[in-house]
């Protein structure tokens, strides 16, 4: 885990791969309450990555933080952005992504349907290649939705599944996701001033086959 940026009303900070986002045992609220060296203290989680997926994420550290920030989201002003690896190619440089998924939570999968129903939520993100190596393409995706496993499940439904994905994914030699929460922008929910975040990936497989520039 690393900080990003603190103060006495948010924290952001790098989510470890394998590290749940919610209040659970060994979650990234209680890291950042051992971090601030008060287990009593407030951290709340306002959005999620999967366990799976690591990068930014920003914690409210109140409770009327984390209401301002949700109302944030609820809205679609808060803006999220993605670093993804795919196999193969998008249909096009630039283009959009809208669905309808569906939560199977026997299975713990999202389904990409045909048609609304019970459960049926609509699911839309942005893409932009950024580069292409071996097989193997650099995006940026932002979202305008937040459903659980979206951007796997959409990706993989529309034939560029996610380098790492043993879930939604191809069988391949990388070991983990290829997905990083590249870049948070949200208005402070005390100042009012517009907050905004990058960090790059990490230089591990497959994020190396590509020049730091491509992450911008």
């Amino acid at each position: 885990m690393e900080i990003i940026y603190q103060d006495r009303r948010i924290i952001v900070a790098i989510k470890p791969a394998g590290v749940l986002s919610t209040n659970e045992p060994g979650g990234m609220p209680q890291l950042l309450r051992e971090y601030l060296g008060d287990p009593q203290a407030c951290v709340r989680t306002v959005h999620r990555l999967d366990q799976a997926v690591s990068g930014l994420m920003v914690f409210a550290r109140s409770q009327e933080a984390a209401r301002r920030l949700s109302a944030e989201m609820a809205g679609r002003r808060f803006h999220k952005e993605y670093l993804a690896v795919v196999h193969g190619a998008p249909p096009q440089e630039t283009g959009s992504f809208s669905d309808l998924l569906l939560r199977d939570r026997e299975k713990r999968m999202t389904l990409v349907v045909s048609a609304p129903g019970k459960n049926v939520q609509p699911a839309q993100l942005d893409y932009r290649k950024l580069s292409e190596r071996d097989g193997l393409s650099l995006l940026n995706i932002t979202l305008h939705t937040g459903r659980t496993h979206q951007i796997r499940c959409q990706c993989a439904f529309h034939g560029i599944p996610l380098a790492g994905d043993k879930k939604y994914g191809v069988p391949d030699e990388i070991p983990q996701i290829a997905l990083w929460s590249h870049r948070l922008r949200f208005v402070h929910p005390e100042t009012g001033e517009t907050m905004d975040f990058s960090a790059p990936p990490p230089g591990k497989m497959p994020w190396h086959l590509f020049e730091t520039a491509d992450f911008s």
